[in-house]
């Protein structure tokens, strides 16, 4: 599927609005990104359910054992989802957790809160967020990979994603990761391309390799002030 705008338009865009970012694309492979228009939603959102919190790999090994269930090659449909037990998900190693929100995501498409894939190209990035939050273990993290890699949207910036932060990091310098809203307050002169940023950030990261981007160090906190309790002595009596 092609890019749902203009990627040459993006590129002078942030040519134009940032000259560290200007290089970093110049030095680096043109953005691209594989957009499968054949998985629904819920397929994504099964898959990315799948995959939080453990390897690629295992993860990888995990949902092709989802996937059997079916009998068809593809994930359980929600019906299918809802009627598989428990022990035969957790069998195939999911998580409790993964387990609960696997059934709660089949349950909310059933009941249409989670989109079709033709609804969901007509819904706001905002619309999508808010609909697909509400599904249990999916944050906004999940959604912002959805509407990158599932949608094609052209302007999400993940600004919680540890490889944004750091490699924002690398290319800019830094000794320490951006706190969120930083990032976010950055990321203005990126818009309305800040997933093609972002996907640069991505690079700068891989770039740097584990031994440079190891040494970065979280974002700053400042501490916080005591409030100093003043004391007041009593005169004496004399």
């Amino acid at each position: 599927m092609s890019l749902p705008f203009d990627l040459a338009e993006a590129t002078r865009h942030l040519f134009s609005k940032d000259e560290k970012l200007a290089a970093l694309i110049a030095e680096t492979a043109q953005f691209q990104t594989e957009i499968d228009a054949a998985q629904s939603p819920y397929e994504a959102l099964l898959e990315s359910i799948a995959y939080q919190s453990i390897s690629g790999k295992a993860a990888a090994t995990i949902f092709a054992r989802i996937k059997a269930l079916s009998g068809n090659s593809r994930p359980p449909s929600p019906e299918q989802m809802l009627n598989l037990r428990t022990s035969t998900l957790r069998k195939a190693g999911l998580s409790g957790a993964k387990v609960l929100a696997m059934k709660d995501l089949a349950r909310k498409t059933i009941d249409g809160i989670v989109p079709t894939r033709e609804q969901a190209e007509k819904m706001s990035d905002a619309e999508l967020v808010q609909r697909l939050d509400s599904v249990r273990g999916i944050g906004a993290w999940s959604v912002e990979m959805f509407l990158i890699f599932n949608l094609g949207r052209p302007d999400v910036l993940p600004i919680h994603d540890l490889g944004v932060q750091k490699g924002w990091s690398v290319a800019y310098g830094k000794k320490h990761m951006p706190k969120p809203k930083e990032l976010l307050a950055f990321g203005e002169r990126w818009r309305p391309y800040r997933t093609v940023a972002s996907w640069y950030m991505w690079r700068a990261f891989e770039r740097a390799g584990y031994a440079v981007t190891n040494k970065i160090l979280p974002a700053k906190v400042k501490a916080k002030r005591r409030k100093r309790t003043a004391i007041v002595r009593k005169p004496r009596k004399r």
